[in-house]
């Protein structure tokens, strides 16, 4: 039987693993959107004016895909 002990040096571990994967997985996703802004394949500054201009008539960010099934 496991000792109240080794279950908390248990949890410790499984924190500190859980706490690095979840950073590794936060920079690299910084990282990929940072690739994508600087290649050029999204632009991101366009979605940080949608907070401001948020309106019904205002200008469309991109236009909608019309994906129909066929």
């Amino acid at each position: 039987m496991i000792d109240l002990e080794s279950l908390e040096v248990i949890r410790a571990i499984a924190y500190v693993v859980a706490t690095i994967l979840l950073v590794i997985f936060l920079y690299a996703y910084i990282a990929s959107m940072y690739i994508n802004q600087r290649k050029g394949i999204v632009d991101y500054e366009k979605y940080a004016n949608l907070a401001l201009k948020d309106n019904l008539d205002d200008e469309v960010i991109e236009p909608r895909e019309n994906k129909q099934n066929k």
